[in-house]
This record gives structure tokens, C-alpha cells and sequence, in this order.
């Protein structure tokens, strides 16, 4: 077990994003969640009372595409194609799956005993039995993802409009998904927002960009968002988050699944101070270490001409080739492993490194070297800066 400062940082980019449980769920006890994990038949459905530290499948037979646990001790849902809803009572054990209903798409639980909820479309109070239907009022556009609150009644979704390029709209409904309303639009190159987490109060929001790069949280139901992390889980076979019963508690998972189950693995990130620092847990572990481009800078920021040491990071055996482009132009500027490179221009430069291990894997670390000029104010023939006069018409 190790304390580290997430810097690590991602490639892997999502055309669709997924809801927030769709591979990884809170259980109703601190430290209590379930994953969807690697078994020597596929995937199965793994049990954790310890943040994730230690795990134990529950299920390795059955057909699974996604989870949600009730509030209720030990009850489980599970979606398997096509959209059909399974319960169980029994954490989710293999033989213990009750057939519940069909047209069943994506879930959401954990707020009240045996209240699920089929996205926002409808929701179930005796645990998934009967279904009763939202109007939806001022609902828009394609749904990307969606959540509930942990406060009655709230809830929210992610949609975009076809042929308006980029923007996605954060939704949110104060009468149990009958009303909606606009809480924030976000521009998707600059802004990205991804699956949505809620946390351990009301109004609490986590979300992951859709390339699975930057954590944001917010305390006021979606209107403004700070950045806690920048996270890149590039080369992942599956990637979940999903907010914790305690303050400022997340937890964020990812799966490598590589060369035909040859290489299978599973971390658990479990955070305390609302994901700006992780524990790293690693249940699973099956073969030699799973294959991701990594690296880092010995400076970041300098004056012209700023040389650079990079360090390869990269995980995996037997890599072949390293293809470093220094200003991700699409040139290829080292094939060294651990290469120094000078910048002679001033500006924002992104880094991308692939790596060739027989398939292959790219990281780009987005504005990741700022090289200045380093000039004085003197430099500019300001003979005098304290005497600078600075107008501000027509305020004072």
C-alpha cells in the first residue's frame, strides 16, 4: 500500500461515456464496494470490505455488462444483455440472481433501500419489480450519462444536441426527474465532463473527462466545478468512479486486460481529501505487469532555450521502440528512451510518447512544457517600473 499525488496522466479516450456504476459501486458500509473484475473465464463480479485492498468474486459464471448496489445490506443489481435486470440478495453470489424486468438499460441505487433507478427515464421502490414513469419536462437533446443525488428527489444528466459541435449541457431536476432545468454547459475540447459520481452530501459531484484525464468535483449541484487531479488511465480495458460514504471520499478503478488474458490486472484508487491524493490498492494481479506509455519531465517550465531531461515511465516487458514527438506535431523528434530535447521557441508545448510493444500505446500530456523568454521589465525600456501610471476608465 502507497501514498502517492495522482500526476499520472491519460490517453485513452471514450467516444461514449459510461454511467457511473457501470463497473464499480459503493456498498452501503465505509469501505464496502463491488467491481466487475478479470476471472479465467472473462469477467466476473469481485466483493471488497476494505477500500479494495483485498477482494473476493462473488460471481464468475454469469453474464454481466453492469452493477449497482442498493443501500440495503447485500442486495445487488446486474444488467446483462439485452437491457434485462437481475437482483440478488446475497452480495451478488453466484445461483442467488432473481430475474427482475426487461428494457432495464443503466442503474442507479444506494440512496434508499430498494429505490432503483432505470436512468432517468423511470424508477423502482421494491427493488426492481415495478417501474414508474418520469415526464422528463425539459429534457433535451441525447443523453450521454446521468446520477442521482444523495438527496431525495435530485437528480442529473449529461445530453448534447446534434449538430451543435463540442458543447455538452449539465441537466439537473429537483422533483425526481419530472422537471428539468440548465445548470452549466461546458465546452467539450476545453471543459471535458465525462460519467458523473455523486458524493457524500447533497449537491456533491465528481465527473472524469471523457478521455479520462481530469477529476473536477463540485459542492453546489453542478453550477461551478473545481479541479482536484489530472488522472490518465490510458491502455485500460475498463475504467469506473464512483463516490464513497464518507466526506470527500472517492474511489476510481481501472482494469488491463491484455494479450488474450495473459496479463490481467486491477487497481483500486481510494481517496480521502476528495481525490487530490490516493491510496493504490491492487487486488488483482495476474501475470507480468501490464503494458501503458509513461513519463516525466525534469522541467517543466524554463527560459529560452530550456533543455529538457525525459524519463521513460512506462509499464510493461520487452517494450521495443519509444516515439517521442516533443511539440506533438505529428513529427517524431527521439527514438530514445530517456532523451533530452531543447526548446528554442517560447510557448506551450504538448508531449506525446508511444511506446511498441508489439501492439502499441500512445500518452500526450496536453500543454505539459511552458518556455518563456525570461525577459526583465528593463529589457522593455521601462526605466522606471514603480512609476508605471495605469488607467482604468472610467472606474477608479
Amino acid at each position: 500500500m502507497r501514498k502517492i499525488i495522482l500526476l499520472l496522466l491519460v490517453g485513452l479516450f471514450l467516444s461514449t461515456v459510461a454511467f457511473a456504476d457501470w463497473a464499480i459501486t459503493r456498498g452501503p458500509d465505509i469501505g464496502e464496494i463491488y467491481f466487475i473484475g478479470p476471472t479465467a473465464t472473462g469477467e466476473g463480479i469481485y466483493y471488497s470490505t476494505d477500500f479494495g485492498e483485498t477482494a473476493v468474486c462473488m460471481d464468475s459464471i454469469s453474464e454481466v455488462e453492469s452493477i449497482c448496489a442498493d443501500l440495503t445490506q447485500g442486495v445487488m443489481y446486474r444488467i446483462r444483455m439485452p437491457n434485462v435486470l437481475y437482483y440478488s440478495s446475497n452480495y451478488g453470489q453466484y445461483g442467488s440472481w432473481i430475474f427482475r424486468n426487461n428494457d432495464i438499460y443503466e442503474v442507479y441505487s444506494g440512496r434508499n433501500e430498494g429505490y432503483v433507478y432505470n436512468r432517468i427515464g423511470s424508477h423502482s421502490e421494491d427493488y426492481g419489480i415495478n417501474f414508474e414513469t418520469h415526464q422528463c419536462n425539459g429534457y433535451f437533446g441525447l443523453g450521454i450519462t446521468g446520477e442521482i443525488d444523495n438527496q431525495d428527489s435530485v437528480g442529473y444528466a449529461i445530453v448534447y444536441i446534434w449538430g451543435v459541435p463540442d458543447s455538452l449541457y449539465l441537466l439537473v431536476s429537483y422533483d425526481n426527474f419530472e422537471n428539468f432545468e440548465v445548470q452549466n454547459v461546458f465546452y467539450g475540447p476545453e471543459e471535458p465532463i465525462g460519467t458523473l459520481t455523486r458524493g457524500f452530501y447533497s449537491g456533491e459531484l465528481y465527473t472524469i473527462g471523457g478521455d479520462w484525464a481530469t477529476l473536477r468535483y463540485s459542492n453546489n449541484y453542478g453550477f461551478s466545478w473545481e479541479v482536484k487531479n489530472t488522472l490518465y488511465f490510458n491502455n485500460v480495458t475498463d475504467a469506473g468512479i464512483v463516490g464513497g460514504r464518507q466526506p470527500g471520499e472517492i474511489y476510481v478503478f481501472k482494469n488491463y486486460i491484455q494479450l488474450m488474458w495473459q496479463i490481467a490486472h486491477t487497481y483500486i484508487y481510494h481517496s480521502l481529501d476528495y481525490g487530490e491524493t490516493f491510496e493504490v490498492y491492487h487486488p488483482i494481479s495476474f501475470g507480468p505487469p501490464p503494458y501503458y506509455a509513461n513519463f516525466e519531465a525534469d522541467s517543466l517550465t524554463g527560459t529560452v532555450p530550456l533543455s529538457v531531461q525525459f524519463t521513460d515511465l512506462s509499464s510493461g516487458e520487452n517494450i521495443q521502440n519509444w516515439e517521442w514527438d516533443f511539440q506533438n506535431d505529428g513529427i517524431i523528434d527521439s527514438y530514445e528512451q530517456n532523451p533530452e530535447y531543447t526548446y528554442q521557441d517560447t510557448g506551450s508545448y504538448s508531449v506525446r510518447l508511444l511506446i511498441d510493444f508489439g501492439g502499441f500505446d500512445i500518452l500526450i500530456r496536453q500543454n505539459y512544457i511552458h518556455v518563456t523568454s525570461g525577459q526583465s521589465c528593463n529589457e522593455h525600456n521601462i526605466q522606471n517600473p514603480s512609476a508605471i501610471k495605469l488607467t482604468n476608465y472610467p472606474n477608479p
